[in-house]
């Protein structure tokens, strides 16, 4: 079965996720400890986030 537009948009949006994710691995090497303390607190609690939607796919 082909899939829907909506499938192949979120898809894409997944995609930019991943690349915006690689950049922010890419901007991590130039963060103290204290900046990454900072950052990583904020990225735990970011909502929602990709459990969240890992979460809403799986639900039936």
């Amino acid at each position: 079965m082909p899939l829907s537009g909506e499938a192949i948009r979120l898809m894409n949006y997944i995609d930019d996720v991943s690349v915006t994710l690689r950049r922010i691995l890419t901007g991590v090497a130039t963060l103290d400890d204290e900046e990454r303390a900072k950052v990583s607190a904020h990225l735990a609690s970011s909502k929602p986030n990709a459990q969240d939607v890992l979460n809403a796919l799986a639900a039936k």
